[in-house]
């Protein structure tokens, strides 16, 4: 009959063998972890900005987004990676500022693994023209500008996300 189980030398061969391997694959996990926590960032901005221009042509009124820190008021020197949230501009005030009768339609967290900047302090939608709101957010970690995504609004309010600015030239991450 012969033993079952396996040797002293055989598990301390495969223990050897599995400690190797998930050393290797460890790194991968990480940048996943970067590359997933990026991602949801940039989509939920992304959610942002079609939420304000399709509620604003529902309302037919000015629907803005604006940095905050606390989710009920606008901050216009924070920095976006603070949080954001999505309202009603019922008296369309530049920068948008939230009043009482103006509904706060959205909240959004903000990134704590990264800055979020823009060359724009607020965005505001209208139901009709958008010619105002065009503007970038470049999202950045630690691996910094290498990969980097931005969410480029053209000026009739449009989003999308990219590698590169909207002059097709490498994003670059500012600190802070």
């Amino acid at each position: 009959m012969r033993p079952r189980g396996f040797t002293l030398y055989e598990l301390l061969f495969t223990l050897a063998i599995a400690g190797i391997l998930l050393s290797l694959a460890a790194p991968s996990f990480a940048e996943l972890q970067r590359n997933a926590q990026r991602t949801t960032t940039v989509n939920e901005f992304f959610h942002a900005v079609f939420l304000a221009r399709s509620e604003a042509i529902k309302r037919g009124g000015v629907v803005s987004i604006c940095k905050s820190s606390n989710g009920r008021t606008c901050e216009h020197s924070g920095q976006w990676a603070n949080g954001w949230i999505v309202f009603t501009n019922l008296d369309r005030d530049e920068p948008p500022q939230v009043d009482a009768n103006e509904t706060i339609l959205r909240v959004y967290p903000g990134w704590r693994h990264g800055t979020v900047n823009s060359n724009r302090a607020s965005f505001s939608f209208r139901p009709t023209s958008q010619g105002l709101v065009n503007g970038t957010i470049v999202f950045c970690d630690e691996r910094g500008s290498r990969e980097a995504r931005a969410i480029i609004i053209s000026h009739t309010g449009r989003p999308r996300v990219s590698k590169r600015d909207s002059e097709n030239k490498p994003l670059k991450c500012a600190s802070g």
